[in-house]
């Protein structure tokens, strides 16, 4: 079987510090992927590689057999189209227009208002809870339900790969628990999660769990939590 991602070897740089130095890693469909690691070791650094938004120095990164990112003739090359239809990010930050409503903030993703309202009914957005709280502005919304949104926006066009960086983080333990159980849901879909946490809820539903250390990453028990995990930091 493909794999639905294959990252070989990836290196990228911020001015003179080499971030990332050959990180490489596989998944299937249907697997949900852990990277842990402590703070600034390249994490959010290799999953903007994976969502497009930072170019890489070398490597290659295919979305089921398609490249995305290859090295040849002497520089990088890059297909945003490979990119944007296969994958969902995101990101820490909030991505959301804060003078919109959350309905707005989604038309801007899900052009074809047919397909938000099902979505918002009976589909993925449902799920999230988006809809009792749609007419909201973004500025006046919590932590939890931006992030909501957040993950809404990333599954517009349901991409088969969703990344997400930490994005339990700061959050309630309700919000995290809502998110943890959409997150079971599309992984029963055979959709294919990367993502970087520190949550052990969310570790629990890891299939591999990698540690990022010195720019490489290296694969580690998935069952490790705790300090026994932290001692591979």
């Amino acid at each position: 079987m493909e794999n639905m991602i294959t990252v070989t070897d990836i290196t990228s740089s911020y001015g003179r510090r080499r971030i990332l130095k050959g990180a490489s890693f596989t998944a299937e469909r249907g697997q949900c992927i852990g990277i842990v690691g402590a703070n600034g070791c390249g994490k959010s650094t290799l999953l903007s590689v994976l969502a497009g938004t930072l170019k890489p120095q070398l490597g290659e990164v295919l979305y089921y057999g398609r490249t995305a990112w290859s090295h040849g003739g002497g520089r990088m090359h890059g297909d945003r189209e490979v990119i944007r239809s296969m994958t969902g990010y995101v990101p820490q930050e909030n991505p959301l227009i804060p003078e919109l409503s959350v309905y707005d903030n989604l038309r801007l993703w899900y052009p074809d208002k047919k397909q938000l309202r099902e979505e918002l009914e009976k589909g993925f957005l449902s799920l999230l809870g988006i809809g009792e709280f749609c007419t909201k502005q973004v500025n006046k919304l919590s932590g939890g339900m931006k992030k909501r949104v957040s993950i809404g926006i990333a599954m517009a066009g349901m991409p088969p790969v969703l990344l997400l960086d930490e994005p339990s983080a700061a959050l309630d333990l309700v919000c995290k628990e809502d998110i943890r159980r959409y997150l079971q849901v599309y992984l029963s879909r055979k959709g294919t999660v990367v993502i970087t946490t520190h949550e052990e809820s969310e570790l629990d539903l890891c299939h591999k769990l990698y540690v990022m250390k010195e720019g490489r990453l290296a694969q580690a028990d998935n069952r490790l939590r705790g300090g026994e995990l932290v001692k591979l930091f």
